[in-house]
């Protein structure tokens, strides 16, 4: 069992929120109990996992989407109403962390995609935006299939570029905006998790493959990741609970 306040810092510490302009509030959303012997973590802290969460006695719920956006309506009802209800009746700490999550070089969103499709020599591009290579050239048509076997779920590809993609660029969740960075650095395919209409133009006339393969499917893997670290360092028990989203 552990603190709440020790795993606070230590992710304080890893994480480095205080360098990100964020959206959204960063760490401790929701107080719960102070010690912390069961840690599961989700995608977004939906009712849903709330629930699960519940079933598996947790002690803390760490997402990577959680509460208070800006912008968002402030009052409490409703859905918002119902989610703070079951944390709170049941002291259940919740965490959240964002940008600080998709940047992390080592338990990173970005950072953990290219593992999870074996992207050799991954690293920073530009901002949030990542580059590196496959260990062999595919087709296009290979490759979309390779993302469908990895994140078990079909992208949507739009494009038209090189015969083979080797180089490759990625943003995990809702980056599809970041196309132009692939393309000024000559990448061959470009990997986000959603697409807009301006994007399959952007692709075609531009010559270049783009692959949207889901903002909770590109996700999954940072906070189970940061999770899983969580749990060495501290000796308590982790669970990551996948609420499937096919966006």
């Amino acid at each position: 069992m552990a603190t709440r306040s020790d795993i606070m810092r230590q992710m304080e510490t890893w994480l480095q929120p205080g360098n990100f302009q964020d959206y959204c509030p960063n760490g401790l959303q929701v107080e719960g109990k102070k010690e912390v012997n069961t840690l599961v973590t989700g995608v977004t802290a939906t009712r849903a996992l709330i629930e699960a969460a519940i079933e598996a006695d947790a002690d803390m719920i760490l997402v990577h989407h959680g509460y208070f956006w800006k912008g968002e309506d402030q009052r409490i009802q409703g859905m918002k109403k119902e989610r703070l209800r079951l944390l709170i009746e049941n002291d259940i700490n919740l965490v959240a962390y964002h940008l600080p999550l998709d940047d992390h070089p080592e338990y990173g969103n970005n950072r953990q995609l290219a593992d999870v499709l074996g992207i050799r020599n991954p690293r920073p591009l530009d901002g949030l935006v990542w580059e590196g290579e496959l260990e062999e050239a595919m087709s296009p048509e290979a490759f979309s299939r390779h993302l469908a076997r990895q994140l078990n779920r079909t992208p949507l590809w739009v494009g038209e570029g090189a015969g083979t993609i080797r180089r490759v660029g990625w943003c995990t969740g809702a980056a599809q905006g970041f196309i132009g960075k692939a393309l000024e650095a000559g990448l061959d395919a470009y990997i986000s998790g959603e697409i807009s209409e301006p994007t399959t133009h952007t692709a075609r006339e531009e010559g270049i493959h783009y692959f949207a393969a889901g903002h909770h499917a590109t996700e999954r893997y940072g906070v189970h990741a940061l999770g899983q670290a969580l749990a060495g360092e501290f000796g308590i028990t982790h669970r990551f609970i996948d609420c499937d989203n096919p966006v």
